[in-house]
């Protein structure tokens, strides 16, 4: 590397795909069994609340029927996984070359709208962004990625924001 060039841990393909919204993928309608069994493992070994599985309950609740638990994943079980977000290589054995180890940074959910029975809800993601800097680890890149949940009404269900740190 020559004295002009700054080192940087940000690839060509984050630089392109920066803001890029990915394809979108859309789940397998929710059913009423789906929310029940998450509720049910969410909530082991106790009683999961009522709105999560007895509809004569939730029929008279604001929600006027079932709903899911907010941390339900109608995506949680594909035929076939997407690809990784683009970054920095991954450390594998004793590689220890910068940006090769990371971490979890992370996440925010902002949440809109429940998830109900047969609801169809479409995902997209993108890289929105990154802040490089030093720290104690040497150079550390912190990228965020932004995954949006629309149900289809186009309403929003949830956004997640998830912060991957590389150094």
């Amino acid at each position: 590397m020559s004295d002009s060039e700054i080192p940087t841990l940000v690839t060509q393909d984050m630089e392109d795909l920066k803001g890029v919204w990915g394809e979108e993928r859309v789940a397998y309608p929710i059913s009423i069994s789906d929310i029940r069994k998450w509720a049910i493992a969410s909530y082991w070994p106790e009683k999961p609340p009522r709105i999560f599985w007895d509809e004569e309950y939730a029929i008279n609740t604001k929600w006027n029927g079932i709903i899911a638990p907010t941390d339900f994943n109608p995506f949680a079980w594909p035929i076939e996984r997407p690809p990784q977000a683009p970054g920095p290589p991954r450390a594998e054995g004793g590689n220890r070359e910068p940006g090769t180890r990371g971490m979890n940074g992370g996440q925010v959910e902002t949440f809109g709208v429940v998830m109900r029975p047969g609801d169809v809800i479409t995902s997209k993601n993108r890289l929105k962004g990154w802040n490089e800097r030093e720290t104690r680890l040497g150079l550390t890149l912190f990228s965020e990625t932004e995954i949006e949940w629309r149900n289809q009404n186009n309403e929003h269900v949830k956004t997640r924001i998830s912060t991957s740190i590389r150094y």
